[in-house]
């Protein structure tokens, strides 16, 4: 019988698992190809390719850092499950089912470690936050990404308007030149439907009760944590999907490494 076949004395690979493997990490290396190529464009866009070392002059975060790390990891990864299914190459399905294990395992300890020690995740939470409110007009993205968050839960600041005043452009200071002293940025703003664009923000001195007119006067780590209550269920089902499809994965690969091993035990 000839190799082609992958027969020998009842010993063969499974065409199922193979393709099937092939079309999961297909899937999974296109979207990764269009993280990446995303990420990318993004940095083009703002020069950093043409200047690498303007990466590290934002001091908060680039949330295209996002798109490259977790394009590259997944590119990668769609990469060498394909071309190891397709080629029934254990070296590549190995390094495929270890990875993707690795991956898994930093996931569940991370959820782990987020639950024992919550206190300290909303600490760094607030830090982050704070670090990114001192860099909000440094980056476009990274503006972008602070609007979405407050719009969203309808906050301001980690802990509320006043964080504003760690930001050069709103801080509240007499020397502070700029026209947005002691406000805040246009997302923390109630929005007035009979209002079109959106009203200038109000400033932050004024009594509480009259900012709740005008603000969101809650901070964005509070509302995430009511959100994240609010939407266990459904965030707990994401998490639970996502391990079940690289479980899947890894057992895939698993499972054509012990048939291609079975078959060459024959030749």
């Amino acid at each position: 019988m000839s190799r082609k076949q992958h027969h020998f004395k009842g010993a063969e690979v499974s065409c199922c698992v193979k393709y099937v493997l092939f079309g999961f990490n297909i899937i999974f290396w296109l979207l990764g190809a269009a993280f990446l190529g995303i990420g990318l464009w993004a940095w083009a866009e703002k020069g950093v390719l043409s200047n690498i070392s303007s990466i590290t002059d934002l001091g908060g975060f680039d949330p295209v850092w996002l798109f490259i790390v977790v394009g590259g990891v997944m590119f990668v990864l769609g990469f060498a499950g394909c071309i190891g299914a397709l080629r029934e190459n254990t070296l590549l399905l190995k390094f495929f089912s270890v990875f993707l294990g690795l991956i898994f395992f930093l996931e569940l300890t991370a959820g782990i470690l987020a639950f024992v020690f919550k206190d300290w995740i909303k600490d760094q939470l607030n830090f982050f936050i704070n670090n990114n409110v001192k860099a909000y007009r440094d980056d476009i993205d990274l503006q972008n990404l602070i609007d979405f968050a407050q719009e969203y839960w309808s906050c301001c600041g980690a802990h509320g308007p006043n964080d504003w005043n760690l930001n050069i452009y709103f801080n509240c200071t007499e020397l502070n030149p700029s026209r947005e002293r002691c406000g805040v940025p246009f997302s923390c703003c109630i929005k007035d439907p009979a209002v079109s664009p959106a009203p200038l923000p109000y400033p932050r001195p004024a009594p509480e009760l009259s900012q709740q007119k005008y603000i969101n006067t809650k901070g964005c780590v509070g509302q995430f944590e009511k959100w994240l209550q609010d939407n266990l269920i459904v965030v707990a089902g994401i998490f639970v999907g996502i391990a079940l499809l690289q479980i899947f994965g890894i057992c895939l690969a698993q499972n054509l490494v012990s048939d291609i091993k079975a078959v060459k035990a024959n030749w």
